[in-house]
C-alpha cells in the first residue's frame, strides 16, 4: 500500500518539476519549463478563439429564436447533434476535409462550443415570464428594447451557464490540436516518446487546472449575473423594523 503511494507521489513530483524547469527529453529535445509555457499560450489562444466565435454566433441566434418563441426544433436538434458527435471525430473530419492549420481546428472546436450556448440562451429566453414581456410591450418598448432591457438580463444566468459548459469542453478538446498541426498541451499527451511520462502527466495536470479555473471563474460570473430575487429562491423575506408584540385581549369588566 505504501509503495504505490510513494510511486504516485514521485510521479507527480517529477511532473511538477517538468512544469517548472526545462529538461532534456528522451529524444534529446529541450522540453518543459518555458517550452511548456508556449504550449499553454497556444492552447488558450485556440480555446478562446473558438469560444469567442461560438458566442458571436450562438447568442444572437438564441436570442432571436427565444424572443420570437419559435425554432424549438432548431435548438433541440443542434443540442442533440452536439452531444452525439464526438470531439475527436469532428477534429479528424475537419482535418480530412480542410487540412491542417489553426483556423481549421478552431472551426471544429467552434461547432463543438455552439450547442450548449445556443440551447441555454434559447431556454433562458423562453423561461422569461410572458407577463413581464407583455408589461414591457404595454409600456411602448420595441422588440429590440424588450430583448436588450428585459429578456436578456433575466436570461443571463443560463447564457453564462452555456458559456461555462462550452469553455470547459473546448479546453479539454483543444488537446487534439496536434492532430491538425496545432501544437497545444495535447502534444505531450500524444508524444510521450519526446516528453516522457513526466511531460505527459505534467501537461494533463495543466489542462485539468485550466478547465477547473474556467469552471470556477465562469461559475462566479454566472452567480453574479443571477438576479437577486432568483438567488433568494423563494425564501420568505424577514420583516424589517422593530418587532411589536401583539396585545393580549383584555377580559370584559
Amino acid at each position: 500500500m505504501i509503495a504505490p503511494l510513494a510511486t504516485t507521489g514521485r510521479d507527480f513530483g517529477d511532473a511538477f518539476d517538468f512544469m517548472l524547469h526545462e529538461r532534456t527529453g528522451p529524444r534529446g529535445a529541450q522540453v518543459g519549463g518555458s517550452q511548456l509555457l508556449g504550449l499553454i499560450v497556444t492552447h488558450l489562444e485556440l480555446s478562446a478563439a473558438a469560444v469567442g466565435i461560438a458566442i458571436a454566433v450562438a447568442i444572437p441566434l438564441g436570442l432571436w429564436l427565444g424572443h420570437t418563441r419559435r425554432g424549438s426544433f432548431v435548438a433541440v436538434t443542434v443540442a442533440n447533434v452536439g452531444r452525439a458527435v464526438p470531439s475527436i471525430g469532428l477534429v479528424f473530419l475537419f482535418f480530412a476535409i480542410l487540412g491542417a492549420g489553426f483556423v481549421n481546428i478552431m472551426l471544429a472546436l467552434v461547432l463543438l462550443a455552439i450547442p450548449p450556448i445556443l440551447t441555454n440562451t434559447y431556454t433562458g429566453m423562453r423561461e422569461v415570464d410572458p407577463g413581464v414581456v407583455d408589461a414591457a410591450r404595454g409600456m411602448g418598448m420595441t422588440g429590440r428594447r424588450i430583448v436588450r432591457k428585459v429578456e436578456l438580463p433575466l436570461a443571463l444566468p443560463l447564457v453564462f451557464g452555456g458559456i461555462r459548459i462550452s469553455s470547459v469542453s473546448v479546453i479539454a478538446a483543444a488537446t487534439l490540436g496536434p492532430v491538425g498541426g496545432v501544437v497545444t498541451l495535447g502534444d505531450p499527451l500524444i508524444n510521450p516518446s519526446c516528453y516522457g511520462d513526466a511531460g505527459r502527466l505534467g501537461a494533463a495536470s495543466v489542462v485539468a487546472a485550466l478547465a477547473v479555473a474556467a469552471e470556477v471563474g465562469l461559475s462566479a460570473v454566472q452567480r453574479a449575473a443571477t438576479p437577486r430575487g432568483s438567488k433568494v429562491g423563494g425564501r420568505r423575506a424577514r420583516p424589517q423594523g422593530r418587532f411589536i408584540p401583539k396585545r393580549r385581549a383584555q377580559p370584559a369588566p
